[in-house]
């Protein structure tokens, strides 16, 4: 590697370097809330465009610098991290000439994300919840046939007495989902309908049992346990390269070894 890459490797994985884009990040996020207001957008919109134009610059040369630090393109754009970044910054100037199209300009919130990509800790824990998508989707299945079940059993038991909540099949759904956030779900739900239908609270409290109780903490134990599984291998990776420099280190004195007895043997051949 030219001697020029080594250096601008050695930058770009510095942690000043990573804490100074981590700050320029947190203060994008700022910027774009503030813009939410929109008295203070229509009085510093001017402000606000060349502050977002110059984070813009700001985080094309950190891609740029990060670009060439690699090996080669092809290093660089093998991280799919990478390819997010790049994709973020790139999306800044395809908008560049969209500010006055609202859609256009919620998109620009997209670089807070990049906190993701530049934190370690962030980046690891979202990659082991990568890796749970295979694993949940025998859960999402079952609870597919949970919430089903139990939406065609409300719409038929409680259309006429409901219709708000359980008027049909799409509505059911919502309302189970609205139960299984637990969120009011006895006040606003349940107790409506109890008062025409004691017996109804047994199809609620099952549905909350199972599909709160049980399916929930399937996606939590599938989730915790893969989170475990991605440290596990992170502290075995770091532990091989610990011992791969252990090997390199007793290979590198044994050579200073070998060089320092043909050194001497070469000495004593001349004196003799």
């Amino acid at each position: 590697m030219p001697q020029w890459k080594q250096k601008l490797d050695t930058l770009v994985e510095h942690k000043y370097f990573t804490a100074v884009v981590i700050t320029f990040i947190l203060f994008n996020a700022v910027v774009v809330g503030l813009e939410t207001y929109p008295h203070l957008y229509s009085e510093y919109r001017s402000a606000f465009l060349t502050i977002d134009r110059i984070l813009l610059y700001i985080f094309t040369v950190e891609i740029l610098l990060r670009l060439f630090a690699a090996r080669t393109m092809g290093t660089f754009f093998k991280s799919g991290w990478n390819w997010f970044d790049f994709i973020i910054v790139l999306s800044g100037y395809l908008l560049a000439g969209a500010y006055f199209v609202t859609v256009l300009r919620i998109l620009r919130v997209l670089r807070v994300f990049r906190a993701i990509s530049v934190i370690p800790s962030l980046r690891r824990l979202v990659d082991a919840l990568l890796l749970t998508i295979p694993a949940l989707g025998n859960i999402l299945l079952l609870m597919s046939i949970i919430f089903y079940i139990f939406a065609v059993t409300g719409t038929m038991l409680f259309q006429n007495v409901s219709p708000e909540y359980f008027g049909s099949l799409q509505l059911s759904l919502l309302t189970l989902f609205q139960v299984v956030t637990l969120e009011s779900w006895a006040s606003q739900v349940m107790r409506p309908i109890f008062e025409e239908l004691p017996w109804s609270w047994v199809y609620f409290v099952s549905f909350v049992l199972v599909g709160t109780f049980v399916v929930f903490n399937l996606f939590i134990g599938v989730i915790v346990n893969n989170v475990e599984k991605a440290e596990a291998a992170e502290t075995e990776e770091i532990d091989e390269t610990k011992e791969e420099v252990k090997e390199l280190r007793k290979e590198v004195r044994e050579l200073k070894d070998l060089l320092k007895e043909s050194l001497n043997r070469s000495d004593n051949n001349n004196s003799g």
